[in-house]
């Protein structure tokens, strides 16, 4: 039986697989008892979109893109901080068409947009934030114990 973190890789490759084409280029990055967990994902991210051409961005649609990238990032690993004891690993990847971000945890827990959302409420709008940027997003659980991956997926930019 492999670890935790063996099963929830295989939980994140299958849905993968059943979201569309595989990423050509996947990068990780350990965050299992990080500090400054949200910081770190952000420039590890911000370094694999410039290592792909999306940063230093061309054009305002280009900039908006990487923005979103950042943000979403930004929201899910707080959502695992706050909610799931701390995200175990992020993973970026991409293809032609596509920008996936997965975050592992060993929370029990579903994220969910706040419902109803209520913009002038302060806090709660992590998943509302995802839901409206991203093409799709979603969850997988780890089948063999405790924890999931919560992916999200955006357009490449033109």
């Amino acid at each position: 039986m492999g670890t935790a973190a063996e099963s929830a890789a295989s939980a994140a490759a299958g849905a993968t697989r059943q979201a569309g084409q595989p990423m050509r280029q996947v990068r990780r990055l350990r965050l299992v008892g990080a500090s400054g967990a949200v910081p770190r994902a952000r420039d590890f991210t911000r370094r694999a979109l410039q290592d792909w051409g999306w940063l230093p961005a061309a054009t305002a649609d280009q900039r908006a893109a990487a923005e979103d990238v950042l943000l979403v990032v930004s929201e899910l690993v707080t959502n695992a901080c706050l909610h799931a004891n701390g995200p175990e690993e992020l993973r970026v990847g991409a293809n032609a068409k596509v920008l996936r971000l997965e975050i592992v945890d060993l929370g029990s827990g579903s994220p969910s947009p706040r419902t109803p959302h209520r913009a002038g409420r302060p806090g709660g709008h992590g998943m509302f934030i995802v839901q409206r940027l991203c093409l799709d997003w979603g969850v997988v659980r780890n089948p063999d114990g405790p924890g999931k991956t919560v992916w999200a997926e955006l357009a490449a930019p033109h």
